[in-house]
């Protein structure tokens, strides 16, 4: 008697989602590679938007720049400002006042705001939710009104400069803001109870994307994400600007997956709230907010700085550094995302291919952040630009 024996082969199949894709938004592609409909490897490729921002700012003046680094990102721009412009004054020695430092931090709180707005409507709209998606989006339109009452613009703000910031405030613009405040703070109340009672939202997010603390530091994984798995991080604990007058609390959470970090996202949009409530009521009035910018310096001291900024996402840094000229002669930049959409690919292994944009939203990804690596080989003399994939398997 024969025994036919039957041997089961897998079978993984590619599924790649994006560059382009309904539910994402940015151009970043996964390549999914599934057996069935669980997830069993994923690779993040990038560079689909790379822009070469830290070249050009090596090609224009210190001032100059200040535009340029805003324009790296269109939703979190102040920051990307602000952090630029700090490392500029520590060449320089230079001090803003506390009333600009106290209207920087107002800014970047705003900003704050309707960033955490945005990522949560947009994780409403990828579960289907698409009536929550546009309430969110009406409230959020407050906030663009309130960043647009304090530095002009709706989107970029534009609002920093070397010494100060750019437009001051008065008292008929801080009630303003503060009845804007006031109207938005019960509205956000009600989001945070529809995510926390919402079954469907439970469903799709509570036990998707975990990452355990010890992976949070060993993947480098920053902001909302690595507080959403409980590790307590915040660059703003440095007290940078007026961060170290401003009370605030670090909202950190325990339950290390996508429901605990839009949690994370909604609870520091109360605290935003309450401190641009507190700065609007305790903005100091002396010193001058905005500089005599025919006053600055037009020449640079040799030097070099390293600045970082709670953004949004996460911890962001630059480094900049001056030879003496008008052009600065390195600016490098490293943003949140660039941790932990990269470094993310193991927290969507075991779920279900549907659950994979799920995952990729509570990482907040910003793709136009990432992907300015320039690699000198000292021995040639010769630069190289090299993807992520590239760069990974030279350095090994």
């Amino acid at each position: 008697m024969t025994v036919d024996k039957v041997i089961e082969i897998p079978v993984s199949l590619e599924v790649p989602i994006g560059p382009q894709h309904p539910a994402l938004h940015e151009p970043v592609m996964l390549k999914v590679y599934a057996e069935g409909e669980e997830v069993v490897k994923v690779e993040v490729n990038t560079g689909y938007n790379h822009r070469g921002i830290e070249r050009l700012t090596e090609k224009n003046s210190f001032y100059r720049n200040i535009f340029i680094v805003s324009r790296v990102c269109g939703i979190c721009n102040i920051v990307h400002s602000d952090v630029y412009v700090r490392a500029v004054e520590q060449v320089m020695d230079i001090e803003p006042s506390r009333r600009a430092k106290y209207l920087r931090v107002l800014a970047m709180e705003l900003e704050r705001i309707h960033s955490h707005m945005i990522i949560n409507a947009i994780m409403a709209e990828i579960l289907g939710y698409d009536t929550l998606f546009m309430y969110i989006m009406r409230d959020r339109e407050k906030v663009m009104k309130a960043k647009e009452i304090l530095t002009g613009n709706r989107v970029l703000g534009d609002y920093l400069m070397v010494g100060g910031v750019r437009r001051d405030l008065n008292e008929v613009d801080r009630e303003r803001l503060k009845n804007i405040l006031v109207k938005l703070e019960p509205e956000v109340w009600k989001y945070i109870k529809v995510f926390e009672e919402d079954e469907t939202l439970w469903k799709r997010l509570r036990g998707v994307g975990v990452i355990k603390p010890r992976d949070v530091t060993l993947h480098g994984l920053v902001g909302p994400t690595a507080r959403g798995s409980g590790v307590n991080i915040d660059a703003r604990r440095e007290g940078y600007d007026a961060y170290g007058e401003v009370p605030f609390n670090i909202i950190v959470r325990s339950d290390m997956d996508s429901w605990g970090r839009m949690m994370v996202r909604w609870h520091e949009t109360i605290e935003s709230i309450s401190m641009c409530k507190y700065i609007l009521e305790n903005l100091p009035s002396n010193g001058p907010a905005v500089p005599d910018e025919t006053r600055l310096p037009r020449k640079f001291p040799v030097g070099e700085a390293f600045a970082r900024v709670e953004a949004p996402r996460g911890e962001l840094t630059y480094y900049v550094m001056s030879d003496g000229r008008q052009n600065p002669y390195r600016v490098k930049i490293r943003t949140p995302s660039f941790n932990n959409i990269i470094n993310s690919g193991f927290s969507y292994i075991g779920h279900t291919i549907a659950d994979v944009p799920v995952i990729l939203t509570s990482y907040d990804p910003c793709i136009s952040c990432m992907e300015r690596a320039i690699i000198t080989d000292l021995r040639r003399g010769e630069r190289m630009y090299l993807r992520f994939k590239d760069l990974s398997t030279r350095l090994k």
